[in-house]
């Protein structure tokens, strides 16, 4: 769709972030976006696979050809352990190999002038062991239902979760599994990474804590909305005395339901959560939160029936209770954000800036393209997630939309030539 030119709007105006140590020169922000295109540490053999992969320079590419002057773009998921990887071709931050492998990627990024921030992410009970070569986590034995959907390597199809559940996290291992997130911390900002943010929400660890139906805790990890949110508060004041508080941003989804995430008290969780996080870091860089009606699997009515059910009105239900908590601190939004309903959004006060994800697949220009109100190049779905043979399909072979005007002059000029030659001919 092409649309007039949003030059003047306020999505194209500065925002400071990371406590005042970074000011963006736009608020258009690549949303964190599972790609699959690293590659295998070490090749597959019989009985042992590979289950460390590494971002290499085509990564770099990508991320560069995206990268604007004052942008800023949130990494794909990057598991700070072997523990919390549910995914082939899923990196990590947590071998030596990672850290070079980054290297190349932030510094691509910050050679067009752009920021990145690591996300860090943990799967949770979303993984399991077929895939990670360790059991699977959680705050409670509470197993996904179906399957993996995805063949883990060395099985012929996908597994049953109920087949390998999680383990419950002791105490013990709660600690140990924040310190991985503190080193995965550690290692980004030594590899170039501008900041961090937990992935905090879709259902993978740290919201299945935050979840009454994942969470059956009867310890100080559970059993309330406040002691749920002990094992996110720990991880984000853990976070902060490793890289400073003003280096750290989380991501959240107060009210989604992506991997069976069916947890109740929605308002009473999320606003403890963030009266905390304001209270203890607030310095803290960003709050980025998921639209409450968006979801990624789920319809229009499927999302109204259960925010209903939660004694919720699906037609007003918004985000602007968090918004008032926050205060001064940056709030993002992400969840169905494009060129045809971004426009007044940041004039409104509501969010201080906008993700966008699928678009900015297809269309390495996409800041540009919206600016100017040029038309898209449609995203192809079947190639958002690897690993392929050919990685760069679908990936970084994308035309910006001034490479396709040059190449559609080319041929109209061609054309022309053509036309006038057998004029010529004829004559």
């Amino acid at each position: 769709m092409t649309t007039s030119s949003r030059a003047s709007d306020k999505l194209f105006s500065p925002l400071s972030i990371a406590n005042g140590k970074i000011t963006l020169k736009h608020r258009v922000v690549l949303a964190p976006l599972t790609r699959n295109r690293c590659l295998p540490l070490q090749k597959d053999e019989p009985g042992h696979y590979n289950r460390v992969w590494v971002p290499d320079s085509l990564v770099a590419e990508y991320y560069h050809q995206r990268t604007t002057d004052g942008g800023l773009l949130i990494s794909e998921g990057i598991t700070p352990s072997l523990e919390g990887n549910g995914m082939s071709g899923v990196p990590g931050l947590f071998h030596p190999a990672h850290l070079a492998g980054w290297k190349l990627v932030t510094e691509a990024v910050h050679a067009k002038g752009g920021y990145i921030y690591a996300q860090l992410w943990h799967a949770g009970r979303t993984t399991s062991e077929p895939f990670s070569g360790k059991p699977a986590v959680a705050p409670s034995v509470v197993p996904m239902e179906g399957d993996s959907g995805r063949v883990p390597p060395g099985y012929e199809g996908p597994v049953l979760y109920a087949d390998h559940p999680p383990i419950e996290l002791t105490k013990e291992h709660i600690k140990s599994t924040i310190d991985d997130y503190c080193n995965a911390a550690k290692m980004a900002m030594e590899a170039g990474f501008d900041g961090v943010e937990v992935h905090g929400g879709n259902g993978y660890l740290p919201e299945q804590f935050l979840s009454s139906n994942i969470n059956k805790r009867t310890d100080e990890y559970g059993g309330s909305p406040e002691k749920r949110c002990r094992f996110v508060l720990e991880l984000m004041e853990g976070l902060a005395q490793a890289v400073g508080e003003e280096n750290c941003s989380i991501r959240l989804s107060p009210f989604g339901l992506f991997n069976q995430a069916r947890g109740e008290q929605r308002i009473e969780t999320w606003s403890f959560l963030c009266k905390q996080l304001k209270e203890k870091l607030p310095k803290m860089s960003y709050v980025s939160l998921i639209e409450p009606r968006y979801e990624q699997i789920h319809s229009v009515a499927e999302k109204d029936k259960m925010i209903s059910s939660w004694g919720l009105d699906p037609s007003t239900i918004n985000l602007r209770f968090l918004r008032e908590i926050l205060g001064d601190t940056p709030v993002f939004s992400a969840g169905g954000w494009n060129d045809t309903n971004c426009e007044g959004v940041v004039e409104s006060g509501e969010y201080d800036a906008l993700l966008f994800g699928r678009y900015f697949t297809s269309n390495p220009d996409f800041v540009e393209r919206l600016r100017l109100g040029k038309s898209f190049t449609m995203y192809e779905r079947d190639r958002f997630y690897g690993p392929f043979e050919d990685r760069e399909r679908g990936y970084t072979d994308y035309a910006t939309w001034r490479q396709q005007e040059r190449v559609r002059t080319a041929d109209a000029t061609a054309q022309m030539e053509e036309m006038a030659a057998e004029v010529e001919v004829a004559a």
